[in-house]
């Protein structure tokens, strides 16, 4: 039970106190653990991607805006032991508490349990899955990752830079095997690879 004390004691209460843990070394391990659950995850769930998808997508779920996010929709600021007061972003102290939680869990039992109570309890009811693969995989990324799965040189060229002559508009080109593909115009270099990625993509066929 120390453990699941320790895993909701901020460094700020923790150290006004004698012999009162915080939880640091337990968001230390659960940081590990969810990292390694959320990995295990989508290779399962993902087995025909590679690892530069896998990776951007995972990126997008083990963060801290997210864990801070899951930590106030299920309210940890209420259980958490913190010195009150004091500027504390309590986004910040719920993210950790939530690793920390995990941490503790996986003390506590083993790694199976702890990535099946993960899994249930975190992954399936906060994580957004088709929500996160469309704000990660833009038409960029997408296309550098089929240029990669099939060992195609990708590249983007800025035909003409952005100037008071063209209302300061970019306009980029996809170059793929040395050929020129899709064109795209935007406010911005990205927003003009961006829209260029778009047109390549379905001129070949992929979007």
């Amino acid at each position: 039970m120390d453990l699941f004390v320790d895993a909701l004691t901020h460094k700020s209460y923790s150290n006004t106190r004698e012999n009162v843990n915080s939880n640091e070394r337990l968001e230390y391990l659960g940081d590990t653990v969810i990292d390694l659950i959320v990995a295990q995850y989508l290779y399962e769930h993902f087995p025909k991607e590679d690892e530069g998808y896998l990776t951007k997508v995972k990126s997008k779920i083990v963060n801290r805006k997210m864990l801070s996010y899951i930590g106030g929709e299920i309210k940890l600021a209420e259980y958490i032991r913190y010195r009150k007061g004091r500027s504390i972003r309590i986004s910040t102290i719920e993210g950790n508490a939530l690793e920390a939680l995990i941490g503790a869990i996986y003390l506590d039992s083993n790694f199976e349990t702890t990535k099946v109570s993960f899994e249930t309890y975190i992954l399936k009811r906060f994580i957004d899955f088709k929500e996160v693969l469309s704000q990660e995989m833009d038409f960029k990324s997408l296309l550098l990752i089929w240029g990669q799965k099939n060992k195609f040189a990708i590249s983007f060229e800025i035909k003409d830079a952005a100037s008071k002559e063209n209302n300061f508009i970019y306009t980029s080109v996809v170059i793929i095997n040395n050929k020129e593909w899709g064109m795209g115009k935007g406010t911005s270099k990205k927003e003009a690879e961006q829209q260029a990625s778009k047109e390549s993509m379905t001129l070949l066929g992929l979007h």
